[in-house]
């Protein structure tokens, strides 16, 4: 593999196997396997459906009246196996970040209807004898997802009703026990989107990333049971692990990427595919 085989990997898909998922008539919120829409005929009362498209009933004109309806849905397409299971975790559903929230819905939910999602992501890292180092986490071996592979010091889904920072307080408390004082001094450095196709459904996700300089005395310890372990690598070890297969989690190849070109560790002299790192890292989400 090479650099730029993570950026297709993660924006790899067929959306002729898919119809939009609309709030309204016009405005696309997601995206359902076509072969999945006949399961959605179940709930006349919250969906309208088309050989086209899926759209939510115009009853739904309230983000809590949206919320009630696809919280019942959820806990049924799970219960029937359509979902693999429910997080217990609610997730924003908004057109960008910015945007208002039009509802709220399990995490669980959103790979099926295909649901734009947001994450953080925190590069721990510092410098050393000329070096720049970051701490590379070992996802457990009991995840759902990318069990065992290298990850992020810290990263997670973005929960409704929680701000970005205080997410990543959180998140770096909980995954590599982080103190808020030095949590405080992460910075966001950068935004990477990208849309895969995925077993659950599509995943246009976008990840916040911060960048967290730790003092030379810090080592992370999980403290969730998310993470088995932590490295300190150079940053070129870390890129050509990550040239070299998959061993890192999916995304996090992306993130640490964009590490590489913020922090001048790849550059348009030494990296020939350096424009398509650029602009793959901000691939946008199918509209």
């Amino acid at each position: 593999m090479a650099l730029i085989d993570h950026i297709f990997r993660c924006n790899q898909k067929d959306l002729r196997a898919f119809r939009p998922f609309l709030i309204d008539s016009t405005t696309i919120i997601g995206w359902v396997r076509a072969e999945r829409i006949d399961i959605l005929s179940a709930y006349p009362d919250v969906f309208a459906l088309s050989r086209v498209a899926v759209a939510l009933q115009p009853s739904l004109d309230t983000p809590q009246k949206r919320t009630e309806a696809l919280a019942e849905v959820a806990q049924d397409l799970a219960a029937k196996g359509h979902i693999r299971s429910l997080r217990n975790e609610l997730y924003a559903c908004k057109l960008l970040w910015s945007s208002p929230e039009l509802f709220q819905i399990d995490r669980g939910a959103v790979p099926f209807f295909g649901l734009k999602a947001y994450g953080v992501h925190v590069n721990g890292w510092r410098r050393e004898a000329g070096q720049t180092l970051l701490w590379i986490g070992r996802r457990a071996k009991d995840k759902a997802i990318e069990p065992g592979k290298f990850d992020n010091m810290v990263a997670g889904g973005q929960p409704a009703g929680l701000s970005l920072f205080d997410n990543v307080i959180k998140e770096a408390a909980e995954e590599a026990n982080v103190p808020p004082a030095l949590a405080l001094t992460a910075h966001p450095v950068s935004v990477i989107t990208y849309c895969m196709e995925q077993d659950a459904g599509l995943k246009p996700d976008t990840l916040f990333c911060y960048d967290l300089e730790v003092p030379a005395d810090f080592s992370p310890q999980n403290t969730d049971g998310e993470m088995e372990s932590f490295e300190l690598w150079p940053i070129e070890k870390a890129l050509e692990v990550i040239a070299q297969g998959t061993d890192f989690k999916f995304n996090v190849a992306l993130v640490i990427i964009d590490f590489a070109l913020r922090h001048g560790i790849l550059t348009p002299d030494t990296e020939p595919a350096y424009e398509a790192l650029v602009a793959g890292l901000h691939y946008p989400h199918p509209q």
